[in-house]
């Protein structure tokens, strides 16, 4: 059965207080609506159509190309929403409509859903919950605690029928073609003067077609985000989702509560991650990489069996069995090879290190192309910009960089090549020459005394 999906995402969201939509907020480094959609991509091959209102163009300039967009142009409800977005639909049987605010729900939960819809022979099914304090949601209305019957809005709702506690979670399966006409004859005939899309499944009851309710086990899938609190909230419940999944897998979590990791990081086998760690974005750690504490990586591939000491490492590449640490800062653009030592207050800018080469301590070196088993000296700095352009240094295989060295690029320091301790360098170094850069020592005698 070929599956469309509508996210609903053109609310203001006033209560977040923010220039921002709602949905763009982020949890451990992805926006709110990002959680939505990875849900629902493992279960379609069809780009998610995402219907934008307020500020919808800064959800466009972030997701790019990502989905389809549609506008609501006016504020009229869910029924209004789902209508904007229908167009963009082609050949699909079936259309999930998801609200772009809800970040709990679970490819899992959406596949029981769809199963239910199959095997029921239904033309929508309704995802509700059983929540102890149901107030501000639709309740789901049954006959005689049996089917379905409908939905009332918390503000149309009676005294009797606020006391339900099985709720609408905004999570819906239809037939496409059913909805569609549906659509077309809502009416905005309640207290909010809205088109509510939950009297579709009323018209479908009326119709005779058969609508189901699908109830989560768990009803935290269902919870969606109003203000920053829930923000949070939603926050502790997605680390602690994802952080199981990784110890279920063979990743050890000295102090999980305090660890953050995004959805998208993939880990090898046997990493062990130190507390107040933060890795996000696109990540991969290879097998046997210990993160000690107080290290945040982002975007970047880490070899098996490297240590990671108290680092930032940013849009980076390492190789296998790096020392890196304590208190570098690897900012983007960085590749390593293999047994590359990157030491304590070392920083590293768009720059290539070659296997066993070693970088022990106090140094910059940025635009750099750096070979192997090349030593550099504490408080080397490659002095790569003169105020309008950046310029490359090059320091070839088997180099020694004494320490407090200055490499003025662009330069090259040849294979095997010495620099001397406290040396600017401004011109190339041949092949396995020394160079000393440096001013000669004078002393004074009774120099003290004079003065």
């Amino acid at each position: 059965m070929k599956i469309g999906a509508i996210v609903l995402a053109a609310g203001k969201g006033t209560r977040m207080n923010s220039k921002y939509p709602k949905v763009l907020h982020k949890i451990l480094n992805k926006p709110i609506l990002g959680y939505v959609t990875d849900a629902v991509k493992e279960l379609t091959d069809k780009k998610p159509i995402v219907v934008i209102g307020h500020g919808g163009e800064y959800i466009q300039e972030y997701f790019e190309d990502t989905y389809l967009y549609r506008t609501q142009d006016q504020q009229l409800g869910t029924g209004d929403a789902v209508k904007a977005g229908m167009d963009a639909l082609e050949d699909e049987e079936a259309v999930l409509v998801l609200c772009g605010d809800a970040p709990m729900i679970t490819a899992e939960t959406l596949r029981t859903m769809i199963e239910q819809y199959i095997k029921d022979e239904a033309k929508a099914v309704v995802l509700s919950a059983d929540i102890e304090d149901s107030k501000g949601y639709g309740r789901i209305i049954r006959i005689n605690d049996g089917p379905f019957e409908r939905i009332v809005e918390e503000k149309d709702a009676t005294e009797i029928e606020k006391l339900i506690k099985e709720v609408n979670s905004g999570t819906y399966i239809f037939d496409r073609v059913l909805l569609e006409e549906a659509l077309n004859g809502l009416t905005n005939n309640n207290s909010q003067g809205e088109y509510y899309l939950t009297d579709v499944l009323e018209m479908f009851k009326k119709q005779g077609q058969r609508v189901e309710v699908c109830k989560a086990n768990d009803n935290k899938v269902i919870l969606g985000i109003n203000n920053r609190v829930q923000l949070e909230e939603a926050t502790l419940l997605i680390k602690r989702r994802i952080n199981e999944k990784h110890m279920m897998a063979g990743v050890t979590f000295e102090d999980s509560a305090s660890t953050y990791i995004s959805s998208d990081v993939i880990f090898g086998e046997d990493v062990v991650i130190g507390p107040n760690v933060s890795i996000t974005g696109n990540t991969t750690i290879g097998d046997d990489v210990v993160i000690g504490p107080n290290s945040i990586i982002k975007d970047s591939k880490i070899g098996k069996g490297t240590t990671i000491l108290s680092s930032i490492i940013l849009n980076s590449e390492l190789g296998e069995n790096c020392i890196i640490g304590p208190f570098a800062y690897l900012r983007p653009d960085n590749v390593l090879g293999d047994k590359v030592k990157v030491g304590d207050f070392v920083e590293l800018k768009k720059t290539k290190v070659g296997d066993g080469s070693k970088i022990p301590h106090h140094s910059y070196i940025g635009d750099a192309l750096v070979g192997e088993k090349v030593n550099i000296g504490a408080g080397t700095i490659t002095c790569n910009y003169d105020g309008e352009h950046k310029y490359q240094t090059i320091i070839e295989d088997g180099a020694f960089i004494g320490s407090n060295s200055n490499l003025v690029a662009p330069v090259t320091i040849g294979k095997e090549a010495y620099v001397g301790a406290g040396s600017t360098i401004t011109k190339d170094v041949p092949k396995r020459a020394l160079a000393i850069g440096r001013s000669k020592q004078i002393n004074k005698d009774n120099w003290k005394k004079k003065n």
